[in-house]
């Protein structure tokens, strides 16, 4: 776990989204509120802000936070028969809360397919991604902002090249030798 003890209090905030698209039926058994096994929105949101205060315990290296807030938030998309979800977290403190607004959509788009799996096992998690964040010395992230350089495999190449060399990075861990890998003849 990463000391942050030097670190400033700042508020953080961070937001996350995750999409899951349904069959028809089942999307339209959950907007008139006839999935038998209840009522799947409000039990994922439920979920989902368990979640967010549960991170650091699903979460090997992630700092136990005193969240001020953790909310979820639904989107219907009924041209794809999706939702989206919008999760977000807040705290006051010297680590970011990205993981749990994370966490909290991750947690309620498996709870919406638990719901609705009688009814749709072949329902879809598309995405889950963070679409904001801010407080921190990082400062503010927004999705949708990054350039294509900083997209690119050559930078990603290239900033996984310098880490792996450094110690407590996996390469340093578990440096892969050409000499210690078997051929297969």
């Amino acid at each position: 776990m990463v000391d942050v003890s030097d670190k400033s209090d700042t508020e953080r905030l961070a937001t996350a989204e995750a999409i899951i698209a349904i069959s028809k039926e089942a999307f339209d058994l959950v907007v008139a509120g006839e999935v038998k096994k209840g009522d799947v929105l409000a039990t994922a949101r439920i979920a989902g802000i368990m979640a967010a205060k549960k991170t650091s315990e699903l979460i090997p290296l992630c700092h136990p936070l005193a969240l001020s807030h953790a909310g979820i938030e639904f989107e219907p998309i009924p041209e794809r028969n999706a939702f989206r979800i919008l999760a977000s977290a807040k705290t006051t403190g010297p680590t970011g809360v990205e993981m749990e607004a994370l966490t909290a959509a991750s947690v309620a788009a498996l709870t919406v397919y638990d719901m609705i799996k009688a009814v749709d096992k072949s329902a879809v998690i598309e995405s889950v991604r963070l679409l904001s964040k801010s407080g921190g010395k990082s400062g503010t992230y927004t999705a949708g902002t990054e350039t294509a350089e900083t997209r690119s495999g050559a930078q990603t190449a290239s900033r996984r090249a310098r880490v792996s060399d450094q110690p407590g990075s996996w390469g340093a861990v578990f440096p892969l030798r050409r000499d210690s890998v078997k051929q297969r003849g």
